[in-house]
């Protein structure tokens, strides 16, 4: 992997799988890392210049103090820095979603497509929250395997986890807390996405146990330029990576369409 220090020192980790196609930010789940996005690297890397970050706090990307997605979504604006890319379609998938949407409020000229993929663009609601919270703590008190089994079921359902569990058991108590407050402490951009003014592809599993249909239904109906809302059938919550097979075809078009 590459890596970029950001203009206040934060270690951003990322893979350039290069190529002369339009640049593509490929943005991952919590808890999981840049590899996630190996099924659309395969199908797609061909015709785009994608490039998989670690965010902030997972994979290689370290997190040694409280941050939120507007900060994960600088690190990313930071590694197109480095790269010289002016713009970029931005692909994010539940929390590689929200800090896609950051990118586009940040930096609104330099995302020319979004694709959000079983994401929100709302707060955690507060039970939820609070749930989270609670495993995290299990996860540490007890250790991970003590809660593996149920965050691989909300993450992917019936997909095999046997490739992230042993990523997830690594994770540090500290590091732990740090990503999980970013993601049940961010505010809503629900009331702010009608500014970006960019195509937009929603996708969402009709069996996401994270978040309901109603939340990709509002994302659709706030964003100016998104198409209807793609529904994939029997979808996990990252279903980028557990239905890769349903999804990529529709990424591939819309990418063919606005790239």
């Amino acid at each position: 992997m590459a890596t970029v220090t950001t203009a206040d020192g934060q270690l951003v980790s990322y893979v350039d799988h290069g190529g002369d196609g339009p640049a593509v930010v490929l943005l991952h789940s919590f808890l999981m890392d840049a590899s996630m996005w190996a099924p659309q690297v395969e199908a797609l890397g061909d015709r785009y210049r994608l490039i998989a970050i670690d965010e902030r706090g997972h994979g290689a990307t370290p997190a040694t103090a409280p941050f939120d997605h507007w900060d994960v979504a600088r690190d990313a604006l930071a590694v197109l820095d480095e790269l010289k890319i002016g713009g970029a379609a931005v692909a994010g998938t539940s929390q590689g979603g929200f800090v896609a949407l950051r990118m586009a409020l940040l930096a609104p000229e330099r995302v020319t497509a979004l694709v959000l993929l079983g994401t929100s663009g709302e707060t955690e609601d507060e039970q939820i929250s609070a749930a989270y919270q609670q495993l995290a703590e299990v996860w540490i008190a007890q250790g991970p395997e003590t809660v593996i089994e149920a965050v691989a079921n909300i993450c992917l359902g019936d997909y095999d986890p046997s490739e992230w569990t042993p990523k997830w058991s690594a994770v540090e108590p500290e590091r732990l807390r740090l990503i999980m407050n970013a993601l049940v402490g961010r505010e809503g951009v629900l009331d702010r996405i009608t500014e970006i003014d960019v195509p937009a592809l929603v996708l969402h599993g009709t069996a996401d146990l994270a978040y309901p249909v109603a939340k990709a239904e509002a994302l659709v109906a706030a964003l100016p330029k998104a198409e209807p809302l793609v529904l994939v059938e029997g979808g996990a919550h990252f279903l980028s990576l557990t239905h890769a097979a349903d999804v990529n075809p529709h990424v591939e078009r819309f990418l063919r369409a606005n790239l």
